[in-house]
């Protein structure tokens, strides 16, 4: 059995939010290969059945009638599994306030190849239920007055602040975020707005960066989403984006009545 088609499978299974544990790889009698799974606490084992046009078939043999035969006859019988909804977003904050690291560490790359964004750079972060193309723009101060020019076509807006900052840097982001949830192209948009940094003995609450920002009074009317993070609390994190993705979803449906 190829780790390719190993790997589809479990990524089909995650997609259907089928509960697993992969054992490990066994030999069975005549030496064929199988595996072993754990499913709601029953073993399932699943071999491989060579045909003529190569393509993999797995058999459930425990008896264990569960909905992962479903899923791999999806898998195997009828192509991959439907698509997920992709959305353009762009990423917006000052240097420092800890885009790049997020990002990336919600794509699970490695920490030491983070390197600060000077320009621009584009991410695929996947979802369960969806796909998000994230335009992250670099935060330094030459750069920021060139931001409008890649708000074309985003469908969505996150803003990541540092909440342990300086009062000037807080001052500037807050300055920023303003400019960003009044920009014609960006002001229909659903916000993610991230006070990052909240692992640090400096960091400020939610509710001190709500009324710093004047976010009630500004974004009143507005969708808009904010949330408390660091790279310490990862499921925090994605649930942020769960909410966000909610919310792009919401405009859809209402593109769609319209």
């Amino acid at each position: 059995m190829s780790d390719l088609r190993i790997t589809e499978a479990f990524l089909y299974m995650d997609y259907l939010d089928t509960s697993l544990l992969l054992e490990k790889v066994k030999s069975g009698k005549g030496g064929r290969q199988y595996i072993s799974l754990q499913v709601a606490g029953k073993y399932i084992q699943l071999k491989t059945i060579n045909h003529l046009d190569y393509m993999l078939h797995l058999s459930c043999v425990s008896g264990c009638k569960s909905s992962m035969t479903t899923c791999f006859r999806a898998l195997c019988c009828k192509g991959p599994p439907p698509a997920r909804p992709e959305y353009d977003l762009v990423c917006i904050g000052l240097t420092g306030s800890g885009k790049t690291s997020l990002l990336s560490k919600l794509c699970s790359e490695s920490p030491e190849n983070v390197v600060s964004t000077t320009g621009f750079s584009i991410k695929a972060v996947p979802f369960q239920n969806a796909i998000l193309n994230v335009k992250e723009l670099g935060g330094a101060d030459n750069i920021r007055k060139y931001w409008s020019r890649y708000y074309q076509g985003s469908q969505g807006v996150i803003f990541v602040l540092d909440s342990a900052s300086s009062e000037d840097d807080l001052e500037t982001a807050r300055n920023e975020l303003h400019s960003a949830l009044q920009h014609p192209q960006l002001c229909t948009l659903p916000f993610l707005i991230l006070a990052n940094h909240q692992d640090k003995p400096a960091a400020r609450s939610v509710q001190e960066v709500k009324k710093y920002f004047e976010l009630e009074p500004l974004a009143r009317g507005k969708r808009w989403i904010l949330q408390p993070c660091s790279l310490d609390d990862m499921d925090a994190l994605k649930d942020s984006f769960s909410q966000l993705i909610n919310l792009l979803e919401e405009k859809d449906h209402e593109a769609v009545r319209m």
